[in-house]
């Protein structure tokens, strides 16, 4: 069995990520979401909500979970038997950022990281982009899968 996990904090999940979830998902028999937990950051979405919220985007595809994790993401890989991980690129500072993640975890693990560029029309969104908007009471409903509502 292909299974992935793509980790993030989803705080929340923006189209951005939903589209490199549809599309990874194609890729892999099971693509787990897996929301890491830092204590260290504060989130504007408490970790219940954020998991609601995938959960609910995604509650017709089989093959997605969503599950929370804490530590290092290889050590959470191989507690789950996930060989690989997803990652999303809008830029080329992503690149930059993911490749040196990615040498340290195939350094640390035999985990492969997979990468897919987001599609053009939703490259610019991030999910602190989506929290300023929210913040300043702006429309972010073109940000965001549906089952994010605040």
């Amino acid at each position: 069995m292909r299974r992935a996990i793509f980790p993030g904090s989803f705080d929340p999940i923006t189209l951005g990520h939903f589209d490199i979830i549809e599309r990874g998902v194609t890729l892999f028999d099971e693509l787990i979401i897996a929301i890491g937990i830092n204590a260290d950051k504060k989130y504007m979405f408490p970790l219940e909500k954020r998991k609601q919220f995938i959960e609910e985007a995604f509650k017709n595809e089989p093959r997605i979970k969503v599950v929370t994790y804490e530590g290092l993401t290889v050590n959470f890989c191989k507690e789950i038997g996930a060989d690989f991980i997803l990652r999303g690129l809008r830029n080329p500072a992503d690149f930059e950022f993911e490749k040196a993640i990615a040498h340290t975890n195939r350094k640390l693990s035999e985990i492969e990281t997979v990468f897919l560029l987001t599609s053009s029309g939703k490259s610019y969104i991030s999910s602190s982009i989506v929290r300023d908007v929210i913040r300043n009471n702006g429309d972010y409903t073109g940000l965001v899968p549906d089952s994010v509502r605040v």
